[in-house]
């Protein structure tokens, strides 16, 4: 995995990055291109012993140079249990996969989105539980790489070894 990426002229680093959908049951995965162009679901990860390792072995197998948490948040912008949830999971993550960076991305909406989609495709509701973290972890994704393209600056805030306690 690498630490350190290049700014392209479009304001977005080079380099691989993995989206992660930190569900209660399951973990939605998602990976770009090096160029960041596009976000497509990779795996879905049982939450649970081992799942920390599955997703470092993930990130280290495509050499990312970052890895994006959804933070769950609320309509209002108030963060919930699943929230604190998701910033302990990142925590423990980035401790992990250091000195690769981990970064928590507002994922409103993914979920949601995400079912949408599956629901118009003719995805039926036992299909859709299998496939629906992996697809919000793309959308997540695809809208961080939008983001730091449109600001220059990666989305969500970084959590982990570099940081301390976010």
């Amino acid at each position: 995995m690498r630490s350190e990426s290049q700014r392209r002229n479009d304001g977005l680093r080079s380099g691989k990055r993995l989206a992660i959908d930190v569900g209660s049951v399951r973990i939605g995965v998602a990976a770009c291109d090096p160029d960041g162009i596009l976000a497509t679901p990779v795996a879905t990860v049982r939450r649970g012993s081992g799942d920390l390792a599955e997703i470092a072995r993930l990130g280290a197998e495509r050499d990312v140079i970052e890895f994006v948490v959804g933070l769950p948040t609320g309509l209002s912008g108030r963060a919930g249990q699943a929230a604190v949830g998701a910033r302990a999971f990142a925590a423990e993550l980035a401790a992990v996969v250091a000195p690769v960076e981990v970064r928590l991305v507002d994922e409103r909406f993914t979920t949601t989105l995400a079912h949408s989609a599956l629901r118009s495709a003719g995805s039926d509701s036992r299909q859709r539980r299998s496939a629906v973290d992996r697809a919000a972890a793309a959308l997540l994704l695809q809208s961080a790489l939008d983001s730091e393209r449109l600001t220059g600056s990666p989305a969500g805030e970084l959590v982990g070894a570099r940081t301390g306690d976010n």
